[in-house]
């Protein structure tokens, strides 16, 4: 589609939701390195919002980008989270919160964050949509959109109400396209309706689509290109005609090394590569895995601090792999310090409302308490 945003030099941006960790926390030496060849090569889009990284993104955004280059080198991201404003009056102050933590006067983009039915409801309640436009109108935001995370009846319900909304980042991978629970096709077929850009997030599902069963590996090894798994995940994302941004988030330098390799030339899948994928698609189907993300959302609420992705992880490793060493790490470190097992959850479902795969997380706590205890 027509480039409707010309400060976004390419079509890939670094998300900042997973970054490079050194003793819980960031690694911002190798940020910075990071940051650098990722502006090197031409690329200038980055994506945070208030709670990433328990809110440790804004302040590394700060020092590894704000700090060090010109305002007008570099695309901002960031978000209005619902978890983090109870009432009208109390938006205006986190905006400003969330400009301090990242060093600037202005977001290039700002988006009404994991926006469901539930959560729009919530915004609208406290005009939240409306008081992010008065900060476009004041020159605090250049641009307006979404983050969406619910079915595709939803979004054209939101997109519908407020047109005035710029742009809409969906969650969108290969593995997800015919998803009943994510409709992800369904979702950009929305937004091709509405006439609204399209940023990807989770192109590669939380590392998912890299680390693959071994009859899945066989598919892409079988092709002979020279493409990482990563690869084929994020230009099967960016091959759609109204998609403009290609998210991932990257937590070393040769993760970001590999994405710039096919991302700075961008081609999307031929024929056969496509093919590829749909094999894949069924390889992963016949594995009935959890299909969570490792957003971390769900963590922040839980009163009994269940580290929920990792142990979904753990399940994942042990059907795929049958790994024996899943049950050690189990066992002796997401259990310990603090966190409780999975047999401990109360059952309260804070985490569930908050899930963007829209998760039983209580029933599968269940089924890893199970079989790892």
């Amino acid at each position: 589609m027509t480039n409707v945003f010309p400060e976004i030099k390419k079509n890939f941006g670094f998300g900042c939701m997973r970054l490079p960790m050194k003793n819980d926390e960031v690694d911002i030496e190798q940020f910075k390195q990071m940051v650098d060849v990722f502006m090197d090569n031409g690329f200038n889009y980055f994506d945070t919002a208030h709670g990433y990284i328990s809110g440790k993104s804004e302040p590394a955004i700060k020092a590894a980008i704000t700090s060090r280059y010109p305002r007008e080198s570099y695309v901002l991201t960031d978000k209005l989270t619902r978890s983090y404003f109870q009432k009208k009056e109390d938006i205006r102050p986190l905006f400003q919160q969330q400009l301090d933590a990242c060093g600037v006067d202005y977001f290039d983009f700002y988006f009404m964050h994991a926006q469901s039915e539930e959560i729009f409801k919530y915004f609208k309640e406290r005009a939240a949509y409306e008081v992010a436009l008065e900060l476009k109108a004041e020159g605090k935001i250049k641009h307006f959109g979404i983050s969406f995370h619910d079915k595709a009846s939803v979004l054209d319900d939101i997109l519908t109400q407020y047109p005035q909304i710029e742009f809409v980042q969906i969650q969108f991978n290969y593995l997800d396209y015919e998803d009943p629970s994510i409709e992800s096709r369904k979702v950009y077929e929305v937004c091709v309706k509405h006439n609204k850009p399209v940023s990807i997030m989770e192109p590669i599902k939380g590392g998912h689509l890299v680390k693959l069963p071994d009859d899945a590996q066989k598919i892409f090894d079988n092709l002979h290109r020279d493409a990482s798994n990563a690869s084929y995940a994020l230009r099967f994302a960016g091959g759609f005609d109204n998609v403009r941004m290609v998210l991932s988030g990257m937590s070393n330098m040769k993760q970001m090394l590999d994405n710039i390799s096919f991302m700075k030339d961008f081609k999307p899948l031929d024929g056969e590569e496509l093919e590829a994928v749909h094999q894949v698609t069924e390889v992963f189907k016949s594995t009935h895995m959890i299909p969570c993300t490792a957003c971390r959302y769900c963590i922040d609420g839980c009163p009994k601090q269940i580290l929920i992705p990792d142990m979904f992880a753990c399940l994942n490793n042990q059907k795929i792999f049958n790994d024996w060493n899943q049950a050690y790490y189990y066992n002796n470190v997401l259990t310990t310090k603090g966190h409780s097992k999975a047999s401990e959850c109360l059952k309260c479902g804070k985490c569930e409302h908050v899930c963007p795969q829209h998760l039983s997380i209580r029933e599968l706590l269940q089924q890893v308490a199970e079989e790892f205890e």
